[in-house]
């Protein structure tokens, strides 16, 4: 990419040809209807870059504010709405012929020792860092719905499932923060994505280096990079911020999903557990008593979209040579379309979780006496049986209550006796669940100390 420039079209290159581009190349090769939503970025990479080229001695101090000043007005013109022309390749191209009518001569000097190389991999790693900031703010607001449901729900018990079978009673509000801690993790990773992406390459040129000495500390500083870039070649060509992000956000819509999973199970006639909120569902065009939770299934089903943005990033970048090559240009495809993907459906999720209503009788029904089955085992250990033994007797008596078709406190005392000799009268109260629940107080689990201390910590991480 050379510094000449078109005067007709204002192309950032072309003196080398003896006739334009085919209409099909300029069709194929065109990205503003791509990258338009690049321009605060590239504007404010620009207003840098004419600081950086008056320290090195390129540009006098009166082109310097002529630059500066006409890359204002230009935005404004942007804000205003105006629209790309036939000929503008690129957002850079765009910006680069509003300021040609803005700022006049000192235009054509702007772009002395940069490059679009540079220059877009600068612009995208801004774009990401403001994106990844509101990712994270629409994460706090779906943890927030949820930290404020279990409060709601830290004294119900319902069934926790293993191959969605029940398993164990556990504290509703527990089941809730299960899906609060994957989103605690996907704020990790997003902010490393940040730091990954907050490493300066404008000044790294088309491969090289530019050739002038821009303080690139100065471009640094004005631009709120947290580094600069150590080796020109590897700036302009690594993409490994945009594949990190969208790991990051693969995970996160795979926790969405999970979420929304179970919501769904949950909402469905044979569950009971929750209903959805009339402004989050919708009816059918032909059965008019449904419910459907569409903003979930949503959910469920975008996961696979977002994986599908990491996948082509990375089938994109993994056999291309060192340095900028075109197919580059196909990485803000993939990353608008995640980012855009989760900011249309983060909020849609939040509402769908604030205003979902539980159905207590309903999740206590379903706490089966079989659920505490483990709870008898833990009995018998307690008085020295071995875990082997307990489990055995246990399971004898699980086989006779379903053989009987009983729950196992319907069953005799006289099964428990000669189920195993450590059985006593007091063994009734551990098919209690909330007798049960209040066994686990260890760390993480589901007693009610532990769960009022995970309430306490997830506030904490909320701030309130």
């Amino acid at each position: 990419m050379s510094g000449g420039e078109d005067a007709k079209t204002h192309k950032l290159w072309g003196g080398r040809f003896s006739e334009g581009p085919h209409p099909a190349l300029d069709a194929v090769n065109r990205s503003i209807g791509v990258d338009f939503r690049l321009w605060p970025h590239d504007i404010r990479l620009s207003k840098a870059w004419a600081l950086a080229l008056g320290e090195a001695g390129v540009l006098s101090a009166d082109d310097v504010s002529r630059v500066r000043s006409g890359l204002d007005r230009v935005a404004a013109r942007f804000a205003a709405g105006a629209p790309p022309s036939a000929t503008d390749e690129d957002i850079h191209t765009m910006i680069d012929r509003l300021l040609h009518e803005e700022a006049g001569e000192p235009a054509s000097r702007l772009h002395t020792g940069r490059s679009r190389n540079d220059q877009v991999a600068t612009a995208t790693r801004l774009w990401t860092i403001d994106a990844i900031g509101r990712i994270e703010a629409l994460l706090r607001d779906l943890q927030r719905a949820m930290v404020t449901q279990a409060e709601l729900l830290e004294h119900d018990l319902v069934p926790a499932y293993t191959h969605l079978q029940r398993a164990q009673p556990v504290s509703a509000a527990h089941w809730m923060l299960a899906h609060f801690w994957p989103l605690e993790r996907d704020l990790v990773r997003l902010a490393n994505a940040r730091r990954s992406a907050a490493v300066m390459p404008l000044g790294s040129g088309a491969i090289a280096g530019s050739a002038f000495p821009v303080p690139r500390a100065l471009l640094q500083r004005e631009l709120g990079f947290d580094s600069v870039s150590p080796n020109s070649i590897d700036a302009v060509g690594d993409r490994d911020f945009i594949a990190e992000l969208l790991f990051a956000l693969a995970l996160t819509g795979t926790h969405l999903s999970r979420l929304a999973e179970d919501l769904i199970l949950f909402g469905s006639s044979e569950f009971g557990f929750v209903r959805y909120g009339d402004g989050f569902s919708t009816g059918s065009s032909m059965m008019p008593q449904k419910r459907n939770p569409d903003a979930l299934e949503l959910a469920r089903g975008s996961g696979s979209r977002v994986l599908g943005d990491l996948v082509a990033l990375l089938s994109t970048i993994k056999g291309l040579p060192s340095g900028y090559n075109k197919d580059l240009q196909e990485d803000k495809r993939t990353l608008f379309d995640a980012i855009d993907s989760l900011e249309l459906l983060l909020p849609a999720v939040a509402g769908s979780v604030a205003t979902l209503t539980f159905n207590r009788t309903r999740m206590r029904a379903a706490v089966s006496s079989t659920m505490m089955a483990t709870d008898l085992a833990d009995y018998l250990v307690r008085k020295r049986a071995t875990f082997r033994d307990a489990h055995g007797a246990v399971g004898r008596l699980v086989r006779e209550a379903e053989e009987k078709g009983l729950e196992l406190t319907e069953l005799p005392w006289g099964s428990f006796a000669a189920a195993h000799p450590l059985f006593e009268q007091d063994v009734l109260k551990e098919l209690d669940p909330a007798h049960t629940v209040s066994h686990r107080e260890i760390e993480g689990g589901t007693g009610p100390s532990a769960v009022k201390a995970q309430l306490t910590r997830a506030r904490g991480i909320l701030g309130g």
